[in-house]
Parts: structure tokens; C-alpha cells; sequence
């Protein structure tokens, strides 16, 4: 069997199958099994209508989830399984779902309305596969193609246009032409998308294997939501730490990055205020005083206006200001900065730091040696505990207050200077140097 359906399917496949009804599992399981991938989740599809689905499902869980469009997801042994009526929608007036739905028995008038051959293949319980699309062969050839007439497609629902550079991206696929030629001459249908749906769809893209290809090769569809970047097209940097364009920069930093959603945003953001500083010298030779902070201003924005969650859009736009931080491999400077940024953001500006710098000249390259030690040095600080926050400090408020301060703004006047003497290795941090160090202090 080339799809290995789990037994908590199988169970509802099972029931449907026996009391007369078409059943498969459908879509992306499918195509994540032929990969040899682990499916994130599984779909199921049938000839049953919904009210059908729930008579003979009765002795399971059912949340009535989407009746409108054929839809209840049912828990089987723990595991949430959506399953939809085999249906032919209706038309999309507002460029996103189908204002209605027709119930249909024939399994291929439901692969028909999907969106991407890849997504519009199923296999019943005894391994069949459905592939009416090609869907296989465009796997293999890793090629993401609409089922049907692109442009009917992406003026559907115009979120496919991005899903299909998602896919791309994700999967390291390439696009089929006709399909390329049609979302880019329809990307103007993202401007009826939900900015959340966008969001989610462009992280996932941005943490694709082929995310830096997939934004060279399509940077006017994500300029259609993010207009701020066209500034970064082809902009020469005129830099001798620089061999790429503003926007070449950024992409081979988004690539030399992990994965992860913050650090991919903050690889993708980091220099979009580059073509707002530009200024030449007499040279002749280009700089971008204050990019970091015009870069900040601009990712805030642009993470807000696409309703990225607040944690994301504080933590990138932390990032994007102080990527130009300088991050010596030494340990007051480091405690400083762990002070400044946290233990996480400071773990993450570090590998922001590689990510630009091996986005930039092969000289400038030679200096990723002394992050390693930096990242060194910032593993010893956190594995020897030592102090860079008051939270670390081995006095509090009260201890002073025991110790005779006032009441008052004094006390935590004399916590930062004491907080600073710790970082600065002017005083241990144990309690009675500490409480020794402020009456010395006080004394002068």
C-alpha cells in the first residue's frame, strides 16, 4: 500500500465504506505520504452528505464544524479528522470562499474544484489512488500546477496565489509557467485577502527550503502586500562590504538563516529601510547611517498592518534595530548586552549577526570566526549563572531597605548601580559585597 492510512481513519473509512458510501482520504495527507512525509493532519471526502456523516458516525464525537459547506470534523481515538461532502462549489463573489456549495457522489467533480494538481489526488482504504489531475507526475517532476484554467483558480480564492509560492517554497518546487504567468497577472486579488491569512501564509513560505528563489523569482507578488520592499529592487549598495544589491542582500540572509519564524522575518526586514539612509561620501562609496533604526520603524509597521501576534512583530522589530549591535567575545560587553536583550533575543541576534555577515563580501566573511567565540563566551555566561539582570542580583529592594535606605526611588537607583557594578566586575555578586559595596558608596 503506498499510503499508509492511520487505524483512527481507517475506523471512519471503514464505517462509511460498509454502509454503502465512497470514502478516501484526500489532499495534503495525500500528497505528504507520497513524499514520504509524516501528514500533519488527514481529510477525509465522501459521497455521504453531511447529516448522513453524522447518523452513521453518531457514536463518535462530532463538532458540526462547516455544515454550510459540507463539513464536520470528528474525533476517532483522539485525533481530530475533518470530513466533507464529495461537492461543486458555487461561485466566489468575494474572491475567497464560495458563496455556495452543490452536493455531488462523483469523487472527481470534488477533485476538480481544488486548487493545485499536488492537493487534488485521493486513495480509498484499499489503496487506490484517485489522481484524475496528474498530480503524481507533477510531484515528481516537483511542479505546482492549478488544476484546470489558472486564472479561474486564483480568482476564486485569491490566497492560492500565495499558497502556490508557499508550496513552491516549502516543497522546493518549481511553478508551471501558465500558473506563473496567471498569479502574477492576478496578484492584485491578495488585496481581498484577510491580512492574517497573508501572514501565515508568508511565514510559511519564508521558512521554505526555496524561499530565497521563490522571492527573487516573484518579489512583485510580495510586493503586492508588502510595497515597501520595492525600494530594495536592484538598489547597488556601492559598499566595499557588499556584493549584492539591497534586495540580493537580503535574500541570501533569509536563506543563511534557520527556519524559524522570527529569525526568517527579521533576515527579511533588517535592511528594508537601506534606500531611506542612502548617502554617498566623496568617494563615491555608499552608506546607510541609521538603517537599522528606519529598518526598526518599517518592520513595525509592516508586522502590524498584517496582524503578525504581538510577541512576533516586539521581538523582529527588537531584532531589526539592533542587528548592527556589536557583539565582541568579551564578557562585561556580552553581560551588557544580555542585559539589553535578553537571553533569547541575544541568542537569536547572534546568529542574525552570521546570517548578514555571510550575506556580505567574502572578506567580511573572515569575521564569522570571532562569533563563534562570542557564542562561546555568551554559553559560558548563562552556563556559570552569572549575573546581567536584576533578577540575577543577589540583594532586593527589602535587603536595602533592612540595611537602612529609605523608602523610595533611592532603592532603585542603588539596584542599577549596584546591577552595573556586577556587570562591570567592580563587585561580586554575593550579599554582603554587595550590601558592603552600596554603604561604600553611600559613604562618599
Amino acid at each position: 500500500m503506498i499510503i499508509k492510512i492511520p487505524p483512527q481513519v481507517d475506523s471512519i473509512l471503514q464505517i462509511l465504506t460498509q454502509n454503502g458510501f465512497d470514502a478516501c482520504v484526500v489532499g495534503g495527507c495525500v500528497r505528504d505520504s507520497l513524499l514520504k512525509k509524516m501528514p500533519s493532519d488527514w481529510d477525509v471526502a465522501t459521497s455521504a452528505l453531511p447529516e448522513e456523516t453524522m447518523r452513521m458516525l453518531s457514536g463518535f464525537s462530532v463538532i458540526k464544524t462547516g455544515l454550510k459547506h459540507g463539513t464536520v470534523t470528528v474525533l476517532s481515538g483522539g485525533m481530530p479528522i475533518e470530513i466533507t461532502t464529495y461537492r461543486i462549489d458555487g461561485t466566489y463573489s468575494d474572491g475567497r470562499r464560495p458563496d455556495s456549495v452543490t452536493f455531488t457522489r462523483r469523487l472527481r467533480d470534488d477533485l476538480a474544484r481544488r486548487d493545485f494538481t499536488v492537493n487534488a489526488m485521493a486513495c480509498r482504504r484499499d489503496g487506490e489512488l484517485v489522481d484524475e489531475f496528474g498530480g503524481r507526475f507533477d510531484l515528481n517532476r516537483k511542479i505546482i500546477r492549478c488544476v484546470g484554467n489558472p486564472d479561474l483558480r486564483f480568482q476564486e480564492d485569491g490566497l492560492r496565489i500565495l499558497r502556490a509560492l508557499r508550496f513552491a517554497s516549502v516543497l522546493d518546487f518549481s511553478i508551471e509557467p501558465a500558473t506563473a504567468d496567471s498569479l502574477v497577472k492576478n496578484k492584485k486579488m491578495l488585496n481581498e485577502i484577510a491580512a492574517e491569512r497573508i501572514c501565515a501564509e508568508f511565514i510559511k513560505l519564508l521558512c521554505g527550503t526555496g524561499a530565497e528563489r521563490i522571492l527573487h523569482e516573484y518579489r512583485e507578488v510580495i510586493a503586492q502586500f508588502i510595497p515597501e520592499i520595492r525600494a530594495c529592487f536592484d538598489f547597488p549598495q556601492k559598499n566595499p562590504h557588499h556584493i549584492y544589491d539591497i534586495w540580493g542582500h537580503i535574500l541570501k540572509s533569509v536563506a543563511s538563516i534557520s527556519p524559524d519564524p522570527i529569525l526568517r522575518l527579521t533576515m527579511f526586514l533588517h535592511d528594508i529601510g537601506k534606500p531611506l539612509c542612502y548617502s554617498e561620501d566623496e568617494n563615491g562609496t555608499g552608506h546607510f547611517y541609521g538603517h537599522p533604526e528606519e529598518s526598526g520603524k518599517l518592520a513595525e509597521s509592516i508586522l502590524k498592518r498584517l496582524r503578525c501576534s504581538r510577541k512576533t512583530t516586539a521581538a523582529v522589530s527588537l531584532l531589526v534595530r539592533r542587528h548592527d549591535l556589536s557583539l565582541p567575545d568579551q564578557e562585561k560587553i556580552l553581560r551588557r548586552r544580555l542585559n539589553l536583550m535578553g537571553e533569547e533575543n541575544l541568542r537569536r541576534l547572534i546568529q542574525v549577526r552570521a546570517a548578514d555577515t555571510l550575506a556580505k563580501s567574502p572578506e567580511d566573511q573572515k569575521n564569522l570566526p570571532l562569533l563563534d567565540k562570542t557564542k562561546e563566551v555568551f554559553e559560558r555566561i548563562l552556563q556559570e549563572k552569572q549575573c546581567f539582570s536584576l533578577q540575577n542580583l543577589n540583594v532586593s529592594g527589602s535587603d536595602l531597605i533592612q540595611a537602612g535606605i529609605p523608602q523610595g526611588s533611592e532603592v532603585g537607583r542603588l539596584l542599577s548601580l549596584l546591577l552595573n557594578a556586577v556587570i562591570d566586575g567592580k563587585c561580586a555578586n554575593r550579599r554582603e559585597d554587595l550590601l558592603y559595596y552600596i554603604q561604600a558608596e553611600r559613604r562618599k
